[in-house]
C-alpha cells in the first residue's frame, strides 16, 4: 500500500545529484505561472543559468541579482511529482538551502476575505508524492508557517492562517470529501503542497510556502472567481511575485 511507501533504509535506484559548485542563491523562489516568468525576466536583473527537462520541454533558471542578493527563479510544473521533481532538480543548476513557494490554491471557505493571502499550517497528503519521502500521516506540518505569517505582518500584508488540501485529483474534489476537509479546518486547497514540504524535510531544505486564493468551492456551484483575462487577485499577479521577492529577502536573513 502506498502508506507503506517511505524507505529511508536503502539507497534510491535514481538519485538527483546536488552540485556544491553551482551558482550560490540565498533562495530560489518557483512560480507556475508563465506570466510571472515573464514579468521577472523583463523587469528584473536575470541570467540564466540552466534548464530543467522533461518529455514535454524544458524551462529555464534563472539567477537574478536584487539589493545585493541572488535569489534563483524558476516556474516549475503543477502537479505534485512534476513539481516536486523541480524542487529535487534544481540543486543541480543552483546552490541553495531555501524554497520559496507560491501560487493560486482553491478557497474551502467563503469567510476568508478575498485579497487575503493563505499561509498552510498542515498539508491533508491526498497525493502520492508526498509518502515516499515521509513516514505516512494524514497531514505534514509546513514548518515555517510561522515566519510567513510574522513577514506578512510586518509588511501589512493581509493574510490568514489554516490547513491545506493537496490532492491529485481535482476534478474528484467531491461534495463529501470537500465537508470533510472544511470541517478538519482546511481553508485551500492545492495540488503540490504536501509534496512539497515533504521533500524540502527529506532534503534539509526550508520552505516558505503561500497561496493566493482563486475559484471557490465553498459555494452551491463552483465558481472561478475572477472574470476573463483578469491578472490582478489571481496567481498571475506580479504583487504576488513582489510578495514572494520580499519573504525571500526575510528569509535569507534568518
Amino acid at each position: 500500500m502506498i502508506t507503506d511507501s517511505f524507505d529511508n533504509r536503502s539507497p534510491a535506484k535514481i538519485s538527483p545529484q546536488r552540485n556544491e559548485s553551482a551558482p550560490k542563491a540565498d533562495a530560489v523562489i518557483l512560480t507556475f505561472s508563465h506570466v510571472i516568468e515573464k514579468y521577472v525576466t523583463e523587469n528584473y536583473e536575470c541570467e540564466k543559468i540552466g534548464d530543467l527537462y522533461m518529455a514535454h520541454g524544458s524551462t529555464p533558471v534563472f539567477l537574478m541579482n536584487y539589493h545585493g542578493r541572488k535569489y534563483g527563479f524558476y516556474r516549475t510544473w503543477v502537479g505534485a511529482p512534476a513539481c516536486a521533481a523541480t524542487v529535487e532538480e534544481v540543486l543541480s543548476v543552483l546552490n541553495t538551502d531555501k524554497v520559496i513557494h507560491f501560487g493560486g490554491a482553491g478557497c474551502l471557505n467563503k469567510e476568508i476575505a478575498r485579497g487575503k493571502v493563505m499561509i498552510p499550517t498542515e498539508a491533508y497528503r491526498d497525493e502520492g508524492t508526498s509518502y515516499h519521502y515521509a513516514p505516512a500521516s494524514d497531514y505534514i506540518t509546513v514548518r515555517n508557517s510561522g515566519v510567513v505569517a510574522a513577514f506578512m505582518r510586518e509588511n501589512g500584508i493581509p493574510y490568514v492562517l489554516g490547513k491545506t488540501w493537496t490532492t491529485d485529483a481535482f476534478y474528484r474534489e467531491t461534495l463529501n470529501n470537500f465537508e470533510k476537509r472544511k470541517a478538519d479546518g482546511c481553508i485551500s486547497v492545492e495540488m503540490e503542497g504536501a509534496a512539497v514540504q515533504a521533500v524540502c524535510d527529506f532534503r534539509g531544505l526550508e520552505l516558505y510556502m503561500f497561496f493566493t486564493g482563486g475559484d471557490l468551492l465553498d459555494a452551491p456551484e463552483w465558481t472561478q472567481r475572477r472574470e476573463k483575462d483578469q491578472v490582478r487577485h489571481t496567481q498571475h499577479d506580479s504583487g504576488h511575485f513582489e510578495i514572494a521577492l520580499a519573504l525571500a529577502e526575510y528569509a535569507a536573513g534568518k
